[in-house]
């Protein structure tokens, strides 16, 4: 029998296959065999991050049980984890953008993941420590769009050790990761803390309480900074915005800071806002007319023109040329229509070198936010600039990597 809470959350998911994001974890498992039981058409996806020796046998080991059930399986393997920064923060990424391309590949809109009601709480008392406001504490929400994909949650309202023991009664096993006892790992640590907080009153369920009054909180202020967005932001034309600063004065400082976070957001393509500290240091900029001949964030470059303040891709931050077959660039731009055929075609920035080819780009665009628009070439000739020069039959349309709250509210 499916336990309640776990029915509630997979009932309001949407029809059609759902793909299935599986670990070999107990939550992961209990969600493929949950949907499962409910009668839900699945197929399911590994990601190995070549982590740790064990991963490859623990990938084949989820491989044999969705076969033994006759379900989909596939495995994708991080190939490029070299690299810097946080590890756990680009194999999350990775993760993210592997699967996303599986889902596409196949047709599959809609994937699910474990998360826990546990998870949801841990979130929240990590968030704590990191000192984050609204949009961190409302931590994980039940259904997200990222990277041409609905991410879906449905088991935020289940506990994991009733999971468990949904699975021990089915009579399946399940993998455990090492590493979810390693100390050095911030959300372990905070996990063997929970007992504690729950004598305290702040057990799983009242943290994801506050996590969903949070998360009101947050499409409220969405709503509100979507509204200054119309009146003080316009489309630039060519993946880049201008900023009236005169438009933000009357606005609340937290309202001001978000549509600044967010129009960055929109032009780089980043999935993660700049720190704090950061974004109000460049909202002072931008409001005191200090931005001069630059101010660099959050993969953007932000300069005064005229009573405006244009917000460009740091040419610096665009992404390297790909394959045309991958039909997405930097994380802002998605291939459409039927482009040329032929070997040897890749997707990357125009360029000021492209421009030159071009021999002028119309009026009204900015060269430097041209300059990083997808164009697409072959052995260093350029063949095609769709957002320079329009081409019958194909072009490029903005994406984002994670929905923007910007994507209704600016006009051209």
């Amino acid at each position: 029998m499916i336990p309640p809470e776990a029915a509630s959350g997979i009932a309001a998911l949407p029809p059609g296959r759902l793909g299935v994001a599986i670990s070999g974890g107990s939550d992961s498992t209990a969600l493929l065999l949950l949907l499962r039981a409910a009668g839900r058409e699945v197929a399911a996806v590994t990601v190995d991050h070549g982590l740790r020796p064990e991963s490859a046998g623990e990938a084949a080991a989820v491989g044999a049980l969705c076969a033994a059930r006759g379900i989909p399986h596939d495995t994708l393997v991080w190939a490029d984890r070299h690299g810097a920064g946080n590890l756990q923060a680009r194999a999350r990424q990775a993760r993210r953008r592997l699967i996303a391309g599986w889902a596409r590949g196949r047709g599959v809109c809609d994937v699910a993941l474990g998360h826990t009601l546990d998870d949801q709480a841990e979130t929240v008392v990590l968030r704590l420590a990191r000192g984050s406001g609204v949009d961190g504490l409302a931590a994980m929400a039940a259904v997200i769009s990222a990277e041409g994909v609905r991410w879906h949650r449905p088991l935020l309202g289940v506990g994991r050790a009733a999971l468990r023991g949904w699975l021990h009664g089915e009579g399946v096993a399940w993998i455990e990761d090492p590493s979810n006892e390693d100390p050095r790992f911030d959300r372990v640590r905070v996990r063997a803390a929970m007992p504690a907080l729950a004598g305290l009153g702040l057990g799983a369920r009242r943290l994801a309480e506050t996590a969903r009054a949070m998360g009101r909180a947050r499409a409220a202020l969405e709503h509100g900074m979507r509204g200054l967005a119309r009146s003080c932001v316009v489309d630039g034309g060519a993946g880049d915005l201008l900023l009236d600063p005169a438009g933000l004065a009357e606005a609340p400082e937290e309202l001001r800071l978000r549509l600044l976070a967010a129009a960055l957001g929109w032009v780089s393509g980043e999935i993660y806002r700049p720190r704090l500290v950061r974004l109000e240091a460049a909202l002072a900029a931008v409001e005191g007319a200090r931005v001069g001949h630059g101010l660099t964030l959050g993969g953007c470059v932000l300069r005064a023109r005229g009573d405006r303040i244009a917000i460009r891709r740091e040419p610096a931050r665009a992404a390297p040329a790909v394959p045309l077959a991958a039909a997405r660039w930097d994380g802002r731009w998605k291939l459409v229509g039927r482009p040329p055929a032929g070997e040897g075609l890749t997707i990357g920035a125009l360029g000021a070198g492209g421009l030159a080819k071009l021999g002028g780009h119309p009026p009204g665009l900015a060269r430097e936010a041209l300059a990083t628009t997808p164009a697409i070439w072959r052995d260093g000739a350029l063949v095609a600039a769709p957002v320079a020069r329009a081409e019958a039959g194909f072009g490029f349309r903005r994406i984002a990597a994670v929905a923007s709250p910007l994507a209704d509210a600016i006009p051209r």
